[in-house]
Parts: C-alpha cells; sequence; structure tokens
C-alpha cells in the first residue's frame, strides 16, 4: 500500500509541476524573457518545485522529531545526477544540442561551483541553519546577477498563447497540488525505508531523484521536439543550481539535515565529475552529439547500477 501511495504522491508532484510551469510560462510572456533565461530560471524553478517541496516536508517532519534526512538529500542529489545524466543524455540522443561557449562557461562555472560548495557545507555530514543560508544566499546574488544582465534580442523572445486562460488561477492550483503530494511521497518514502530495513538515501536517489526529474524530461524533449535548444538545455541548467543549492537548504533551515557518508564519498563526487564531464563536452564538440550523449547516458546507467548494489 505505501508503494501505492508513493506513485500516486509522485504522480501528484508531476501533475501539479505541469500546471505550474504552464501558468508561468503564459505570466512571464509580458516579460519578454528569452528562451535560455526561461528554461534556466522560470521553468527551472517551476520544475523543481516537487524536491522544494518535498524537502520543506521533511523539513517539518525533522521538528517533530522525525528524520527524513535521506529523503531529502537523497532525492536532491539523485535529481541533479538524473538531470545531466539521464535527462541531458536522451535529450541529446533526439537532437544536437549546442548552447554559445560563453552560456557554458558562465553558468556551468556557476554550478560545478554550486557542487562544491554543498560538499564543504555537508563535508563534516551535516549541513547547519548557518550554512543553508549561505547557500542559499549564493543563489540569490546569481539571481540577481542573472536578471541584471538579461537583455532580450526581439528575434529571441519567448512566444506562448496569446490567451493564457487564467494562469494565475492554474498557477495556485499547481502549488497547492506539488505541496500535498510531497507529504504522501515523503510519508511513503519513509515507510518503505523502515519496512524494507533500506537506506532512504538510495531509494530516494533511484525512486524520487529519477521520478521528479521528468518534469525536465519531458520539458527537455518537448523545446527539442520545437527545435528550442536553448530552453531546453537551460532547463536542465538552471535545474540542477536549483537542486543543488536550494532542496537540501530549505530543509536544514527548519532542522538540520544529516548527511549520509555515502553521499559525501562518492554520490557528489560523482555528480561533480558527470557535469565536469558535460560541459568539457559542450566546449570541446561545440555540443552534444549522439556519440556524446551516449557516453553521458552511460555514465548514469554506471551510477545506477553502483546505487542498485547498495540495496543488496
Amino acid at each position: 500500500m505505501d508503494f501505492l501511495y508513493l506513485v500516486l504522491g509522485i504522480a501528484g508532484l508531476l501533475i501539479g509541476t505541469e500546471l505550474t510551469i504552464g501558468s508561468a510560462l503564459a505570466i512571464a510572456k509580458k516579460h519578454h524573457l528569452s528562451e535560455f533565461f526561461v528554461g534556466l530560471i522560470v521553468l527551472s524553478i517551476g520544475s523543481d518545485l516537487p524536491e522544494i517541496a518535498v524537502a520543506i516536508d521533511a523539513g517539518m517532519k525533522g521538528l517533530m522529531g522525525q528524520d527524513a534526512s535521506g529523503v531529502v538529500v537523497g532525492s536532491s542529489v539523485g535529481s541533479v545526477v538524473a538531470q545531466i545524466g539521464f535527462v541531458l543524455g536522451v535529450a541529446g540522443l533526439l537532437s544536437y544540442l549546442t548552447l554559445p561557449r560563453r552560456y557554458i562557461v558562465r553558468h556551468g562555472a556557476v554550478l560545478l561551483g554550486s557542487t562544491v560548495f554543498l560538499f564543504l557545507a555537508a563535508v563534516d555530514g551535516l549541513v547547519s541553519r548557518a550554512e543553508a543560508l549561505t547557500l542559499i544566499t549564493f543563489y540569490i546574488i546569481y539571481l540577481v546577477v542573472l536578471l541584471s544582465r538579461e537583455k532580450v534580442p526581439e528575434e529571441v523572445q519567448v512566444t506562448v498563447s496569446d490567451e493564457p486562460d487564467r494562469p494565475w488561477l492554474k498557477l495556485i492550483v499547481g502549488l497547492v497540488l506539488v505541496i500535498a503530494s510531497s507529504e504522501l511521497t515523503v510519508s511513503s518514502v519513509v515507510s518503505i525505508a523502515e519496512e524494507l530495513h533500506i537506506n532512504q538515501a538510495v531509494i530516494s536517489v533511484l525512486i524520487i531523484g529519477l521520478g521528479t526529474s521528468l518534469p525536465e524530461l519531458s520539458i527537455s524533449l518537448a523545446a527539442i521536439l520545437r527545435k528550442r535548444v536553448h530552453l531546453s538545455v537551460g532547463n536542465i541548467i538552471g535545474s540542477n543550481i536549483f537542486d543543488t543549492l536550494i532542496p537540501i537548504s530549505a530543509a536544514a533551515l527548519l532542522s538540520p539535515v544529516l548527511f549520509d557518508r555515502e553521499l559525501i564519498l562518492f554520490d557528489l563526487p560523482f555528480a561533480f565529475i558527470l557535469t565536469a564531464v558535460v560541459l568539457l563536452l559542450f566546449v570541446r564538440k561545440k555540443g552534444l552529439q549522439r556519440g556524446e550523449a551516449a557516453l553521458v547516458l552511460a555514465l548514469y546507467l554506471f551510477y545506477v547500477g553502483v546505487k542498485l548494489t547498495q540495496l543488496q
């Protein structure tokens, strides 16, 4: 029964996120933002609402004496690896992914730096409130700088429906659905982990991490089918920056978050290496073609294989 609740919870997260993203795009139209910017900020934050909702719910459970650190840490780190490995790998198999070098260098450096900052905060096995504030501050500074530099040529403005059909109402409905589904997801994962004596972090990485990455996958594939590559890649980069800095920090502001040693020694370093490999391929190969995408996907499958051995 708990597994059914988990499936229903993830389904609710995905449906709520899709509602939120659609309405956010409609609202963003009047600001005339570039496709890369919308992917980097609007879509990435919108599609990461499941992670932040799960994190806040887990933090609330921590305040009540029930440790759910493994859920928030595992889902955040697992989502980062799934997005850069699985989502970008699948997208690269379908289309030649390109991005201007200046975007890769600037935002790629922020992404790698975010991973390093999270590692330094978690290396002692605990992310405190002070460390959480530092990570959140870094993200806010990044957003402020990004917003101050955003200039949109007429030819790259985002096009969405001229009649958004009550986007604010849809946004509220989506947010409510995401928050309610997060409660069901966290509760079911904790119950399953306790019943099967499985490490919360492992099951969160494999199930929630990939499950909550489905919005990014659907957005990226839809963008590619419409030949909006910048929107797709921007969504993945922005989402990973957000996932690295915000969900764990949000939970830690409510209750200190414990970091499993395996995540510190393997998962975070792997996320850094995989990200560095992808960025290097973008810079040296001028994009991600099928061969490079297959390599990225293979690295992700290796990661999944290693995590599955921990379930034995």
